[in-house]
């Protein structure tokens, strides 16, 4: 596969933070989130900061743990505010704290630009990939053998459907909600990379 984890402070630290905060199941759809998109990119030519694109690959759901889901907010915008805290205490500028969130949003959004935002381009395709199997005809065999041998499902299905059903019954507005109200559900269990 070839693909590396960046290996820096922010990186480590922000591999500290899901693994604190996540069960084994969300932290390795983390992981593999970024390894996707990476993949992703390299085989199209697509430049990223690879940095800010794991750092925000691993804390992007960590608005569905309990101690950061926000009773009022989309757990994507509560885990921006958690990124952006992230990056103040990792000593980025503002500017790339504000990215971090801005990434994390939009990694629920339909499509991302990737002109006008190629770290949340790829967290969007990725998560896509990952969660609901959107896209993953992109994904070469043996890369797919490769990071789920290193980085098992372990029943993220279930738990992701459960954890948006929740953010639905409590945020009716979100955009987990709508995904709810649409088939979620129904796409998440097909994901071939569960068959």
């Amino acid at each position: 596969m070839n693909l590396v984890i960046p290996d820096t402070a922010a990186c480590r630290a922000s591999l500290e933070v899901a693994t604190a905060y996540h069960s084994p199941a969300l932290l390795n759809h983390s992981v593999r989130a970024y390894l996707w998109a990476a993949h992703y990119a390299r085989r199209r030519g697509i430049h990223f900061d690879a940095e800010l694109l794991y750092v925000s690959a691993m804390l992007h759901d960590l608005g569905l743990a309990e101690a950061f889901d926000n009773h009022t907010l989309p757990f994507e915008e509560a885990g921006g505010h958690v990124a952006w805290v992230f990056g103040a205490g990792a000593g980025w500028p503002v500017e790339r704290r504000r990215r971090a969130a801005e990434v994390i949003v939009r990694h629920m959004w339909d499509e991302v630009d990737v002109r006008d935002d190629p770290e949340g381009h790829l967290l969007e395709l990725s998560t896509g990939m990952d969660v609901s199997g959107r896209g993953t005809d992109a994904i070469p065999g043996d890369v797919r053998e490769e990071v789920l041998g290193r980085y098992p499902r372990l029943g993220l299905a279930e738990e992701f459907v459960a954890c948006f059903e929740s953010q639905a019954k409590r945020k009716p507005g979100s955009l987990a909600a709508r995904f709810v109200s649409s088939g979620f559900a129904e796409r998440v269990a097909a994901n071939p990379l569960d068959h």
